[in-house]
């Protein structure tokens, strides 16, 4: 038999697996339900759905996941800490690096150089290893990011080996990630990079272990942003480029299966919906542009227009708003009773009593790195272990003890624990559009939260036991904001572009248009999509809501077959790509200074400054190709200069050059 690929792909409500032969056809798939507390339980229940004697070709393994979009698009992470050379106070508060530490800390030291390379302040090794001892105990990861790193990273190197010396945690260095100047996003990157690197860590562990057990031999790659792969081992030293795994293995998968060259793509899951562009067979990929959530991280990236809108999202009252949905993930209450009857007791008893804001408010745990277990107050602990023991009662616990409530609410908060609540995937068991799991906690549960926006928040004009209202309710504000999300991926254009003020104004003026909420005379004229292109859907739920929505936009609809796993699919539909960038620039008449890894030389003509420059980022592309797994590496190189013609001369003005060398290869496999 010839050799298979086996895709994984952790999303936050399903796991996907599926073995694909040589020619791209499926050979089996598998779904199961994501659990958060043991990956592995999830993964194996997916595995065990395939083919158990084909499992012995598997010659290539690959993963994607939206554990790290999911994580950033929900406000968690693991606590890190931020050693800053040569940063002010004003730049960490502008880049809000305080939040992104996740209850870290951001350390400002002195040092860093300028924009010539040059040091512009002594690095204060001392204050840094005093800082490393204090606070290794308390975070997960250590982050660093020196001002002008990637003209120098001579300090950034020196505080990595310092915190090798000292702690036994993970260190990531901001010029290893990037290579653009922006000195606060570079900082947010390494911040997000640190904090997400035990959620990948796990993941990978959890994939490992089972590959060892399954005697499974074969390379474990995982999904970058840009849809390329990379070895597992470089994924745990940059998970950061995994953040928009998920939604790039989507594109990649849904491109394959569909066939379809010129196209709207569209993936809706539990947490998010990712909308991307494929023209001529190619998705736009960029590194200015990328978005998630509230962030714009230093990220390559396919580009993806994700909002936290799926099946999992909450759906809540907003002050001005009124009916919101997302971006928090909450457990389904179909999913909550079908996996703990008991509840489903609970709630018809409370269907007939008075609501308050706990009325269907559970929580469940998800995962504790072990620094955050150590930093547990007692309350904390007995919330832990109670959680362990199957849902909390959110209501019962408050009613009975305050301070463990409040507990449970932080580990929420901390993304250790998640809540339950009444979401799109309920509103699709009430009416009648799905039914994986518990219908009538469902029921219950709209009747609940509708009876709660009413009381509570004077929102909401539904009879009273009416579960049908509520939901459709929600069934359409889910359509107008896939909708609205669609039109501002059909305004982006340009991938570089990053002001979004205007495009989202003019994406729900057209949204609203498109469904029937405007006060526009719609007859007037008509906003149509090219017919030449096609929406594809995918993902779990794409068959509940893409008909309306293509209807709406009067666009050919495809839901193609396997579209389900269709992220599974593109996890293995991928080469290894590597990309490296040399920056040249011009600090006095006559003297070229290219900016390589160990730091900048100077070269008389430019001629000779670009020779050096795309000779180092050939070999850094080809190191970093070899590093990521691949084979069979082609590397091909190219240079952007900015230069203007001297309107005093017949000469021109030289500001600056970029050299970038890509390597891309086959995935190695044995």
């Amino acid at each position: 038999m010839n050799s298979l690929r086996l895709g994984i792909d952790t999303g936050g409500t399903y796991t996907d697996a599926v073995l694909l032969a040589e020619n791209g056809s499926v050979v089996g798939t598998g779904k199961s339900l994501t659990t958060h507390h043991s990956l592995s339980h999830g993964i194996n229940n997916a595995l065990n759905q395939l083919p158990a004697e084909k499992l012995d070709h598997v010659s290539l393994v690959s993963l994607s996941t939206t554990l790290a979009t999911n994580a950033v698009v929900e406000g968690r992470g693991t606590p890190v800490c931020l050693l800053l050379a040569g940063y002010n106070t004003h730049q960490v508060n502008r880049a809000q690096l305080e939040k992104i530490v996740r209850g870290g800390y951001c350390e400002i030291l002195t040092g860093g150089h300028n924009a010539s390379g040059v040091e512009q302040s002594p690095l204060d090794l001392e204050a840094a290893r005093i800082i490393i001892k204090s606070r290794q105990d308390d975070v997960a990861a250590f982050g660093i990011s020196s001002m002008f790193a990637v003209r120098n990273p001579e300090h950034e190197l020196a505080l990595q080996d310092l915190v090798r010396s000292v702690s036994n945690k993970p260190v990531t260095c901001g010029h290893e990630l990037a290579s653009r100047l922006d000195a606060p996003r570079r900082a947010l990157t390494v911040a997000f990079n640190a904090s997400l690197i035990p959620y990948i860590d796990e993941l990978i562990r959890a994939i490992e272990s089972i590959l060892e057990i399954r005697q499974i031999r074969a390379p474990l790659m995982m999904v970058k942003g840009d849809g390329s792969l990379i070895s597992a081992s470089a994924a745990l030293q940059r998970p950061v480029e995994t953040i928009l795994s998920g939604p790039a293995a989507s594109v990649m998968g849904a491109a394959q299966i569909s066939r379809h060259d010129n196209a709207i793509i569209a993936d809706m899951g539990g947490t998010t919906t990712d909308i991307a562009i494929v023209t001529d067979g190619r998705p736009v990929i960029s590194a200015e542009a990328t978005v998630i959530g509230d962030w714009r991280p230093m990220v390559e990236a396919v580009r993806v227009f994700s909002i936290g809108l799926g099946g999992d999202s909450e759906a809540r009252f907003q002050g001005g708003v009124g009916l919101a949905i997302g971006p928090r993930r909450v457990v389904p209450m179909s999913l909550l009773a079908h996996h703990y009857p008991d509840t489903l007791k609970l709630l018809e008893t409370r269907e007939r009593g008075p609501v308050n804001p706990r009325s269907i408010r559970f929580a469940v745990p998800l995962f504790a790195e072990s620094s955050q277990r150590l930093r547990f107050t007692e309350d904390e602990k007995e919330v832990w272990r109670r959680l362990a023991e199957g849902p909390v009662d959110l209501e019962a616990l408050a009613n009975s003890d305050r301070d463990l409530a409040r507990a449970a609410a932080r580990l929420v908060r901390d993304g250790i624990a998640i809540y339950s609540g009444f979401t799109p995937t309920d509103a699709a068991h009430v009416l009648g559009k799905s039914n994986h799991w518990s219908t009538q906690a469902s029921k219950i549960s709209a009747v609940i939260w509708a009876k709660q926006m009413r009381q509570i928040y004077g929102w909401g004009q539904f009879p009273e036991d009416d579960p049908v209202g509520p939901s459709q309710a929600i069934e359409e504000h889910v359509i107008k904001a896939i909708c609205s999300t669609l039109v501002s991926a059909c305004l982006a254009t340009d991938p570089n572009a990053t002001d979004e003020k205007d495009r989202n104004r003019t994406a729900q003026i057209f949204s609203d248009w498109i469904t029937d909420t405007s006060n526009i005379d719609s007859g007037l004229f008509s906003l149509k999509v090219d017919t030449q292109r096609t929406l594809v859907a995918v993902g779990a739920p794409a068959n509940l809501y893409y008909p309306a929505v293509a209807e709406k936009f009067d666009i050919q609809l495809a839901l193609p077959s396997h579209g389900s796993v269709a992220n599974a699919i593109g996890a293995v539909a991928s080469s290894v790509v590597q990309r490296a960038q040399i920056t040249i620039t011009q600090p006095s008449q006559g003297v070229f200074r290219v900016f390589l890894p160990n730091g900048p030389e100077d070269y008389p003509r430019l001629s000779k400054a670009l020779d050096a420059a795309e000779r180092a980022a050939h070999q850094i592309a080809n190191e970093r190709a070899q590093g990521a797994g691949a084979s069979e590496i082609r590397v091909i190189s190219h240079h952007d200069l900015d230069e203007v013609d001297d309107p005093d001369s017949e000469s021109t003005v030289f500001f600056e050059a970029r050299v970038t060398a890509v390597a891309s290869g086959r995935p190695a496999i044995y």
